[in-house]
């Protein structure tokens, strides 16, 4: 009866989805999402797992599922939270399963046949060797492709390292080309530092999904997020579902976004 009862919600499931996206405003969608991919650890406990390897497995095989949604649904770029640089404290069992989980993963981002142009943003000197090739290999491979979202990998990322970085490069730009440090913090804003974040050529963030009930940013974005959309999703992350992606673009979709004004 157990199998009988999965088929049915299975195709209860499909249904639904059909539904939800037949009423999707397509001109509406976010162009530009950022993904929280929590609760992996807590998924496998849940699971009856003891290694925490077990849930970053699973998350990393939902990924590519997940960009086939977007591609499906007209997203041209997606951030994705892979490894917080506070992350990089966790015990180094934990962490090395977990490095050698990500290099997977962006190896098959990148896999021939794949349409997703992969980014690294982080500061990968924090990382392994290893991890680092793997991850500038990714990228090396896929520049350029087209017609599949835009792919960033947040890895040894953290949103305030990001800024501190940002205003270094900012000020040390205008300092090769021969600008008094007194006339650069003059005019220096908001602007000078936009222009030098990790996604300063991409489109602006307009939406950050979070699995796993938590409801913050740790860190994730912390400039582009200013005026980005927040949808929190219960589910832990390798039982996201295409509904709950539908029902988060939908919310998108009904916002009023004033940016302020």
């Amino acid at each position: 009866m157990v199998w009988m009862r999965q088929r049915v919600r299975g195709v209860l499931d499909r249904i639904y989805v059909r539904r939800l996206a037949g009423r999707l405003p397509r001109e509406l969608m976010p162009r530009h999402i950022g993904i929280m991919v929590d609760g992996n650890r807590r998924w496998a406990r849940s699971a009856g797992f003891r290694d925490p390897a077990d849930g970053h497995r699973a998350g990393g095989a939902k990924i590519p599922t997940f960009l086939s949604w977007c591609d499906a649904y007209g997203i041209e770029q997606v951030t994705i939270y892979l490894l917080s640089d506070d992350n990089l404290g966790r015990g180094e069992a934990e962490l090395a399963a977990l490095l050698e989980i990500i290099e997977g993963v962006v190896d098959e981002l990148a896999a021939p046949g794949r349409r997703w142009e992969v980014t690294p943003i982080g500061s990968l000197d924090l990382l392994p060797d290893a991890t680092a090739r793997a991850i500038k290999g990714a990228a090396a491979r896929t520049a350029g492709r087209r017609g599949g979202v835009k792919v960033n990998v947040a890895v040894g990322y953290g949103g305030q390292r990001e800024i501190a970085d940002a205003v270094r490069s900012a000020i040390g730009e205008r300092l090769a080309a021969g600008v008094a440090l007194e006339d650069i913090l003059d005019g220096f804003d908001a602007e000078a530092i936009g222009r030098h974040v990790y996604t300063a050529a991409q489109a602006p963030l307009d939406m950050i999904v979070r699995t796993s009930g938590e409801q913050r940013l740790s860190g994730f974005m912390l400039w582009q997020s200013a005026y980005a959309e927040m949808h929190f999703c219960e589910c832990y992350w390798p039982d996201f579902r295409e509904i709950d992606f539908l029902r988060a673009l939908r919310s998108y979709a009904g916002r009023g976004r004033r940016f302020g004004r």
